[in-house]
């Protein structure tokens, strides 16, 4: 018990290697979130602020209160190998304060493809409805949207969890009394008109917003009837005919400071359930985590080095430090939020595992929210870890963490392998949050490991067969299935993918992990039941 003692050297030949590489992702993390955030072509921005409309991003800014942190979920959903959805994926989804209350905003990116629905624009739209129910935030939803982008209409219309499950979660969250309220800043079209009319309060923008089931042209296919679409659809048509829309604004900026007004008469922030105490800095600079994390993936990364750079003080209470010792367990403090720290420092033993058991139990007993540091290359195999028990130890491991009904957030600083990448709470496990370091990586095994696997299958095939098969066959056969593996584990596929939430550099942690601890510390305290432990 007490701080933790770094054994680091900043001068060393090691951390200037590691510090040198980590550097170089974070080029690239910051490059592909300007891609995501400077969304559209020029043209198309252009086109948007001569018309008098701000740009998506900035009708967040005015809806925030001045200085409020805004944080961004899946910036980088879409893109790479994740579909047709631009990086972005057209929508932008996160937590702010408006009015002095916290928020979900979800916007609509009308710069990219007109704020068109593809199948990842629905997944990520309801991830945020998502997170908003969990901590029992109002959704502000910002509508300038053409509808769903035809050419996915197998992934936007018939799949759950997609487009129609928004208007799902708009009419539960209503229900639960988490407010809804919506500004059509422009197009609403088709079924999008749904979004506006399913929530509690929505405002129109005049000569700007138009809500409609079916536009001039396809009211003109389906009736004969021509129409313009002020007439058919318009703000101020709404406003006073339809009763559709409750307030009429006369420009983007007027309907923003309609919707802080709206927020402003909810009620208050819920008080803490479990009160923070004041935060203290961590005593070692969190940018040496840059150097700290091996370049190398065969050199494993010192768990306790990186935990003295996340919590308050770089104090950790760790639990049974002599037993299991490929597993860091430990009470600490993250901006003043008691946490429960779990993070890898091997491969899982029966020991390790059960180790892990005691602690979730310690935690969920304490309501005690827990943090999953996952860099892990799996459970231990073999006939001694066999005879161990650590298919039973394993289980244990991952029921207990399966069951917690606390707060928990999976976090990605290195390798997260296999049932390994499972047992640390990855996105099945529904965490509160799943992240990653822009070095992560994670699949059902190492490239190298599965080539190997798959190429001693092939050679027993083939002697079964009679045949053979050369050094350079087999060599031929591994190296695409290296690369498959190899494309597959990036940190940013998994985002691309919304397998995680975000990738975030690894000094922004304990403000995004105490942005999300600070929300969950004012939500009712759980009491969790645990699904049977085998003995």
């Amino acid at each position: 018990m007490g701080t933790i003692q770094s054994m680091m050297s900043r001068s060393s030949e090691a951390f200037q290697k590691n510090d040198r590489h980590y550097r170089e992702l974070l080029d690239d993390l910051r490059a592909q979130r300007r891609a995501a955030i400077e969304s559209g072509s020029p043209s198309t921005r252009a086109r948007h602020v001569d018309a008098g409309k701000l740009l998506p991003r900035d009708r967040v800014r005015a809806l925030l209160d001045l200085g409020s942190p805004f944080l961004e979920i899946a910036l980088l959903a879409g893109g790479g190998s994740s579909g047709a959805a631009p990086v972005g994926a057209g929508i932008i989804t996160g937590i702010g304060v408006i009015s002095g209350r916290p928020c979900m905003i979800i916007a609509n990116d009308s710069v990219v493809k007109g704020g068109t629905y593809h199948g990842m624009t629905s997944k990520k739209h309801v991830r945020a409805q998502e997170i908003a129910q969990q901590y029992r935030l109002p959704t502000i939803t910002l509508v300038d949207s053409g509808g769903a982008f035809l050419p996915e209409m197998h992934e936007v219309f018939p799949v759950e969890g997609r487009y129609g499950t928004v208007f799902h979660q708009i009419v539960r969250q209503s229900a639960q009394g988490l407010a809804q309220i919506a500004v059509v800043h422009g197009a609403c079209t088709a079924g999008g008109a749904y979004v506006p009319s399913l929530c509690d309060q929505s405002i129109i923008v005049r000569n700007q917003g138009y809500m409609f089931l079916g536009g001039p042209e396809i009211t003109f296919a389906a009736t004969g009837e021509r129409v313009d679409r002020e007439t058919l659809g318009g703000a101020a048509m709404h406003s006073k005919v339809s009763g559709v829309t409750d307030y009429l604004a006369e420009n983007d900026n007027h309907a923003l400071a309609m919707a802080r007004d709206l927020v402003s008469m909810l009620p208050v922030t819920a008080a803490y359930v479990r009160a923070p105490i004041s935060p203290v800095p961590p005593r070692y600079d969190p940018e040496e985590l840059y150097g700290i994390v091996s370049a190398d993936p065969r050199i494993p990364t010192d768990s306790r080095e990186v935990v003295a750079r996340l919590v308050d003080d770089s104090w950790f209470d760790e639990f049974k430090q002599d037993y299991g010792e490929t597993l860091l367990c430990g009470f600490a403090r993250i901006l003043g939020f008691e946490v429960g720290i779990i993070a890898n420092n091997g491969v899982l033993f029966t020991e390790s595992s059960l180790k892990a058991t005691h602690f979730i139990d310690l935690c969920c007993k304490r309501q005690i929210p827990l943090i999953f540091l996952a860099d892990i290359a799996g459970f231990m195999v073999g006939t001694a870890a066999e005879r161990s028990g650590i298919a039973k130890a394993g289980a244990k491991m991952i029921t207990a963490m399966s069951s917690a009904d606390v707060p928990k957030f999976n976090l990605i600083i290195g390798g997260s392998y296999g049932a390994g990448h499972l047992a640390m709470c990855s996105r099945h496990f529904e965490p509160d949050l799943a992240l990653g370091w822009p070095n992560g990586k994670a699949a059902l095994m190492g490239p190298e490991q599965a080539a190997v696997t798959l190429a001693m299958v092939q050679r027993q095939k083939r002697e079964r067969e009679g045949g053979t098969w050369s050094d350079s066959e087999e060599e031929a056969f591994k190296e695409p299935i290296r690369s498959q593996f190899e494309t597959f584990q990036s940190i940013y596929n998994f985002a691309s993918n919304l397998w995680i939430d975000d990738v975030i550099d690894p000094v922004e942690t304990r403000a995004v992990i105490g942005l999300a601890l600070d929300l969950a510390a004012r939500q009712t305290a759980r009491e969790t039941r645990f699904g049977v432990f085998r003995m």
